[in-house]
């Protein structure tokens, strides 16, 4: 009775939250999946199908659509026994029959396109063989988020008509990349926790938006195409470094941190997104299991961010938090009662069924909002030609274009000239790169296009690996390459990382390249006959300080993980069909940097004591590689501040309080030092408008992206040393120019977090730097009563 007593309990909480592999071993249920449903009929309240089954449609309130949705969710759920509530709220909603309603799978993934990862739900076969296959990585560019994802929730929807997909969609993944030998960083948008929210706010609304409803003002009724869920909450980006796995870590955060780095992007994503559901983590937090704490999850999630939605467990996370944390020596049920409590689903009789119910209530509101119960008229027609579809296939290629990032162009060698080129060599274990360029969380793409197959266009390709794999373990395959080289008008090495290296559950030991592809890349750069293009695929960043300082390397380009039309856009940007744009998401650091703190050292800020140095850009002021937001360009372009607002005078309540800051050592400290943002009136009414006038003074259109940092008065104590608080990406032609303006909210642009982990708005000089360094103005923020 125990064991069965621990699969149940297990099962139960699994479900919207605690996604359980176990799920698959569930009682069988007479039911229909989601595949042989959605073949047979677009959504359940059906008067076909409840024929079918032998049922009167009429008989049941929740199929009434005259109803408000949380009317009919009650009618729905008071129907149902404690044993079929309990069905309902693993991963695999077993269902009713005898009230017509069916099994659903919750679990389904789009990270960068329809992926077969999950229970089932979605999947590729003759009808349907492939989705489009985007970028994995993403870097500082707003355009494309909600263009990126809007192209995948089609696709998904189209699936979902054709019974090969689901409705819920856990993805994006939202973490921050705090240190950079993070197997993960392939599923994210970098290290800066404003440009992590945009992206996930964007890819949110990209993938759940309705044209038309967008702004409706009950977002518990508001429809949704899809649904999306941000991840892994919270403080999670250590999977398996040197014997710390990510079941068993222990993130120790300052409050600090927490909310100035690690909650932020899920505020966002919550708030401006408006996200249906938040998954949590495996680690614990300050010694408290992610999906067992009642603070982060009921009282920040659905308190004070008010998410309209479910919140699900990581894959196993109560199986981890009995087994492997042993929280408080846990049994099963009080586990899963726990879980519950924090803000979950389901139980076992420690909690009451009430519980249950309002978790039911979260899910099946979503679904009905899905159009699950009643169909979605906006998308019944979408089906088979809307997947893979040409448009969507060039925006995949658009996209893996614009995210390149040109690193070095020495001597303008880049763009090449292909009318005088006729042979091209193209080396290294990527230059046949299929499967590693779409990274994890894939499906099937629509097809692949190799490095060799793009340049192909342009000239005669000769082709040699270099390295049997990416781990590339011994030179014997160096030769060949270097004999290609020396053949070829152009040399094209394509190198970098892959899921041997990184991954999920696979944190990298260091920044090197694998084995010998450092000296693939010297002794076939030193024979090569012209010029060498160096092509770097990874997530992560590489320490190729080697190839930048070489002369024999004239041109380095990051690809990141393009997607299934990486070889088409690597080419185009090579031959100068597209001017390159992308800015780097994360900083590259030395392979030193590893040597000087460990991955599990979470603190943000340098450890002086220990000397350990500052992580990202905000808080490292070290020697790099290359820095965040850095890329290059075919053009120039020269920014001039036209005008700006000098200074900020905010009226405070005589009745608030001043707050206290950390100063430097013999700095000038202001009488009043900072004030609590939350005692303003109207944060709306503090703005600072600054306008600069962007000019292409090269020899060629192209597109650049407007980096606006904001650095706090220097004198306060660790703060940090910039951040980014503003970006838009612009298209200037060749001797034109254009004005670009930004209004930046003085609260949410120029917050300090206290060590308390207050909000706090600093009084005295700050400055804004545009771009690196290039414009900059100062900033005067006064108190006044």
């Amino acid at each position: 009775m125990a064991a069965k007593l621990y699969f149940l309990a297990c099962l139960t909480a699994v479900t919207f939250l605690f996604h359980f592999t176990n799920a698959r071993n569930a009682p069988s249920v007479t039911s229909i999946n989601n595949s042989t449903f959605s073949q047979n009929y677009t959504h359940v309240c059906d008067p076909s199908r409840f024929s079918y089954l032998g049922l009167n449609m009429k008989d049941f309130a929740f199929c009434d659509s005259s109803l408000p949705y949380e009317v009919r969710v009650k009618d729905l759920i008071d129907r149902m026994t404690l044993n079929e509530k309990s069905g309902q709220i693993g991963d695999i909603a077993s269902g009713v029959p005898r009230l017509g309603l069916p099994e659903y799978i919750w679990w389904s993934e789009a990270l960068h396109g329809v992926s077969s990862v999950g229970d089932g739900a979605t999947f590729f076969n003759d009808v349907v063989p492939g989705a489009t296959s985007f970028p994995t990585i993403w870097v500082v560019k707003h355009f494309f988020f909600f263009l990126f994802f809007q192209a995948v929730s089609t696709e998904a929807r189209a699936m979902y008509n054709l019974g090969q997909a689901g409705l819920t969609f856990w993805s994006p993944n939202i973490n921050v990349v705090r240190d950079p030998r993070w197997g993960r960083a392939l599923e994210t948008p970098g290290e800066d926790p404003f440009v992590v929210g945009e992206y996930g706010s964007n890819y949110v609304r990209g993938l759940q938006d309705v044209h038309g409803t967008e702004n409706a003002t009950d977002l518990n009724s508001r429809p949704l195409k899809v649904a999306a869920c941000c991840k892994h909450y919270a403080a999670y980006d250590v999977d398996n470094w040197l014997g710390v796995d990510r079941y068993h870590f222990d993130a120790q955060v300052t409050e600090q941190d927490m909310k100035e780095t690690f909650l932020r992007p899920f505020e966002m994503c919550v708030k401006e997104g408006d996200v249906t559901s938040v998954m949590c983590s495996y680690n614990k937090v300050n010694g408290i299991p992610t999906c067992l704490d009642t603070n982060l999850l009921k009282n920040t999630v659905r308190g004070e961010w008010n998410l309209h939605g479910y919140i699900v467990s990581d894959c196993d996370s109560i199986e981890v938090i009995i087994d492997d944390q042993k929280w408080l020596n846990d049994g099963p049920e009080d586990a899963v009662a726990q879980a519950l409590k924090a803000g979950y689903s389901v139980t076992m009789g420690k909690v009451k069924e009430e519980v249950i119910d309002r978790a039911l209530k979260n899910l099946y509101i979503v679904l009905m909002r899905l159009g699950f119960f009643d169909g979605s008229p906006h998308f019944e027609k979408l089906g088979k030609g809307d997947v893979c579809s040409d448009k969507h296939m060039e925006l995949a290629a658009d996209a893996a274009r614009e995210g390149i990032v040109l690193l070095k162009n020495a001597n303008e060698t880049l763009p090449l000239n292909s009318r005088k080129i006729k042979t091209i060599a193209v080396v290294g274990p990527h230059a046949n790169a299929t499967k590693a360029m779409i990274g994890n969380y894939a499906g099937t793409p629509c097809r692949y296009t190799a490095p060799i197959d793009g340049f192909s266009k342009f000239g005669k390709v000769i082709y040699e690996t270099g390295c049997g794999d990416v781990l590339c373990k011994n030179e014997s395959l160096i030769f060949p390459a270097v004999r290609a080289a020396k053949k070829a008008d152009v040399t094209i090495l394509v190198v970098g990382l892959d899921l041997t290296v990184e991954a999920e559950s696979l944190d990298r030991m260091n920044l090197l390249l694998p084995g010998y592809q450092n000296q693939l890349i010297n002794q076939v750069a030193s024979e090569s006959k012209g010029p060498v293009i160096l092509v770097v695929m990874s997530a992560g960043g590489v320490d190729i300080s080697f190839a930048r300082d070489s002369p024999n390397i004239q041109a380095i380009i990051w690809a990141g993980y393009p997607g299934q039309e990486g070889g088409h856009a690597i080419a185009d940007v090579v031959f100068g069909r597209h001017n390159p744009g992308g800015k780097l998401p994360l900083t590259w650091f030395e392979n030193e940097y590893t040597d000087m703190l460990p991955m599990t050292s979470m603190p943000l800020r340098p450890i002086d004591a220990l000397g350990y140095p500052g992580r990202t850009y905000k808080f490292y002021n070290g020697s790099t590689v290359y820095p965040f937001g850095y890329g290059l360009s075919y053009t120039n372009f020269t920014y001039k501040l036209t005008s700006s607002t000098k200074s900020l005078h905010i009226d405070w309540s005589k009745s608030h309080h001043c707050r206290d800051l950390n100063y430097t050592d013999g700095s000038y400290k202001p009488g009043c030092p900072a004030i609590l943002i939350d005692d303003l009136k109207s944060c709306d009414d503090h703005n600072v408008d600054i306008e600069l006038e962007v000019e292409n003074i090269g020899e060629r259109d192209g597109k650049d992206v407007v980096m606006v940092y904001w650095s706090p008065p220097r004198e306060i104590a660790e703060a940090p040393i910039k951040q980014l608080i503003a970006f838009k990406r612009i298209f200037v032609r060749v001797g034109e120019s254009q004005k670009v303006s930004f209004r930046l909210n003085a609260c949410k642009s120029f917050e300090i977090i206290n060590y308390r982990g207050y909000s706090l708005l600093p009084s005295g000089g700050g400055k804004i730097v545009i771009g690196d360094n290039l414009v900059s103005t100062a900033i005067h923020v006064h108190f006044q009563r």
